[in-house]
């Protein structure tokens, strides 16, 4: 069989991302690739892609029709993705054809990765992720789902410390606010499917010889059960050079946010608590697990923004 080359930009991802583990992890990889392509009699079909963590080999089954094998580290980020697929049943998302639990593995059909919601126009881009979010969310999260009720306590048990970090006092103000809105909606943190990181790279179309049965479907879920205001985020942050070109990147944002809120029936004032939580995660990040003392300028804009408070930064910024 075909040695199974591993893109050495992933292996420096890998260590990058989660130490010593995924070296180790990466060092395996070429086996646990040999094993899954002789486990579903697939074969190379195409050179190899990959993400943050994970490697992705286009493949064909033994009857010729085209597939994708995914393989990459299972963590509490990862481990619910296949339950997820399979929950979706391909209504909005990329389908599973099949999943090795020993390892991780998963057989997924084979989407176009060279056709994304970053090739489109912003406003048919937009459209579309709010409707697949507005699909995805439908679904009741299934048990064994990571709750965000857990996520959401153990980040207002961190917030001092991420409060602690930030060096303006403008900026540990407005994280503060994150913090007491967070609060606010701690006792109802949902029940829905949620895929967590559906931003506009996460989402592709199909092949053209595909079923037909959606113009694009999402990729790569980080699950987990919750309220959808929890999923608005990537996709506001997203593209953040097409609402700087408008001229009023606080304006074209409220914007998105209407048009994300309404489409998934949300109530205004609950999806603007749990995006400023979302924006609390992604700052606990930055600052506790990253090192940094500022907050970067869309999320701090986005707070801004939901908190009714006006941009400190230009219009354009």
């Amino acid at each position: 069989m075909t040695a199974v080359e591993i893109p050495p930009a992933l292996a420096v991802s890998l260590e990058e991302n989660l130490g010593p583990g995924g070296l180790a992890w990466v060092r395996g990889l070429p086996a646990l690739a040999r094993e899954s392509l002789e486990r579903w009699e697939l074969r190379p079909d195409g050179p190899a892609a990959h993400g943050v963590v994970a490697l992705v080999l286009p493949v064909r089954r033994a009857d010729g029709s085209r597939a994708a094998l995914k393989l990459q580290p299972v963590d509490e980020e990862t481990q619910g993705e296949p339950l997820a697929l399979r929950t979706w049943h391909g209504r909005g998302a990329v389908r599973l054809l099949d999943h090795e639990p020993a390892t991780g593995a998963m057989l997924l059909e084979r989407l176009d990765a060279t056709r994304t919601l970053l090739d489109v126009p912003e406003e048919e881009a937009l459209r579309a992720i709010a409707e697949l979010l507005s699909e995805l969310t439908r679904h009741q999260a299934p048990p064994g789902m990571r709750q965000l009720g857990e996520i959401t306590h153990d980040l207002l048990l961190d917030a001092p410390g991420i409060h602690g970090r930030l060096a303006d006092p403008d900026e540990r103000r407005l994280i503060a606010a994150c913090a007491r809105a967070l609060t606010e909606v701690r006792t109802r943190p949902g029940d829905r499917l949620l895929h967590w990181d559906l931003h506009y790279g996460n989402v592709l179309a199909p092949l053209p010889d595909g079923d037909g049965r959606a113009p694009w479907l999402a990729i790569d879920p980080k699950p987990l059960a919750g309220h959808p205001g929890f999923e608005l985020l990537p996709a506001l942050t997203n593209r953040w050079d097409d609402l700087r070109a408008t001229g009023d990147t606080a304006r074209a944002l409220r914007r998105r946010f209407d048009l994300l809120t309404e489409a998934l029936d949300l109530d205004r004032a609950e999806a603007t608590a749990w995006t400023l939580g979302r924006v609390l995660q992604n700052t606990r990040w930055s600052v506790v697990d990253g090192g940094r003392t500022a907050l970067d300028p869309a999320p701090r804009l986005i707070a801004e923004v939901l908190l009714g408070r006006g941009p400190t930064f230009p219009a354009g910024a």
